[in-house]
């Protein structure tokens, strides 16, 4: 370190000071030069090249616990203080997520389900729960609606869709979506909100055709349904934030990619142990 400590400073002081204040020989401080580095610090430097793969592949959005897990899930040897150490040494810092805002589209007053999931998010195997929102894009066209079905047992998105209105038809192609994809069996649990487009008949009776059982949130309860909440959280502070798209096909192309390559494959969940959505189903692991 004291030698390091010279080769940093020797631009703005003679070396002979700078040896004499770190009580070093001059000559040691050169034998020393021309060793080159420390394997400690091709160590370093290696372990650094992993950290900032790592928070790329996270679009920077991964801290130092994000980071030292995911690592050591990959099989890279690096204590947890060490890498944050080299994060802090070299700037790396994970974005800051706002404080979420709970937000909710409930309707008083029609037809619902009953809350079949009381707030359990969890599921020991595929295809057993679904839940489901809506939320809204903005763009210099005007506003883009995004319906998504997330499996409970990956946190995988199943299906979704995009349309200029947020009506039946919208999340009628992300059930279809789903349906096609994953052709669950009799008895999956489908939860969203109370909002119109959720209860409307022909919506249900699809449900029903499938033999899914509906689910549905208390009336102005979003934590009711905080996984599909917390997912569109995740996709503000992760894409839209700070951003404006120029076109609806802009926003849907951009979209479409975080979905289904950085969200499904890509981004490792703290709630899966660190593991992508689609490690989750491959590996046949239960959800922790």
């Amino acid at each position: 370190m004291r030698y390091a400590f010279i080769r940093e400073h020797q631009d703005m002081h003679r070396i002979n000071l700078l040896c004499r204040l770190m009580h070093v020989s001059r000559s040691g401080y050169y034998e020393w030069l021309g060793r080159g580095p420390s394997e400690r610090a091709r160590t370093d430097a290696r372990l650094l090249g992993e950290i900032r793969r790592v928070h790329a592949r996270h679009r920077g959005h991964s801290g130092g616990v994000k980071t030292w897990r995911v690592l050591r899930r990959e099989g890279v040897e690096g204590g947890k203080h060490r890498i944050a150490r080299l994060r802090r040494e070299h700037g790396i810092v994970a974005k800051r997520r706002r404080r979420f805002v709970a937000t909710t589209r409930s309707k008083a007053g029609v037809t619902t389900a009953p809350n079949r999931l009381e707030r359990c998010f969890s599921a020991e195997q595929p295809d057993r729960v679904w839940v489901g929102d809506v939320t809204f894009i903005p763009t210099r066209q005007g506003w883009l609606y995004l319906a998504v079905l997330l499996d409970l047992y990956s946190r995988r998105v199943v299906g979704w869709s995009m349309s200029e209105r947020n009506d039946t038809p919208l999340v009628s192609a992300a059930l279809e979506m789903a349906l096609a994809q994953r052709q669950p069996a009799p008895g999956l649990i489908h939860h969203t909100d109370r909002g119109q487009t959720y209860v409307a008949a022909n919506y249900r009776e699809r449900l029903a055709q499938h033999r899914i059982q509906a689910s549905m949130s208390r009336t102005g309860d979003c934590w009711d349904n905080a996984v599909a909440e917390s997912f569109f959280a995740t996709l503000e502070f992760e894409l839209i934030e700070q951003r404006v798209f120029a076109t609806r096909d802009q926003a849907r192309s951009a979209i479409f990619e975080f979905i289904e390559v950085f969200y499904n494959r890509q981004r490792a969940h703290q709630t899966l142990d660190y593991r992508t959505p689609v490690q989750v189903e491959q590996e046949g692991q239960l959800v922790a």
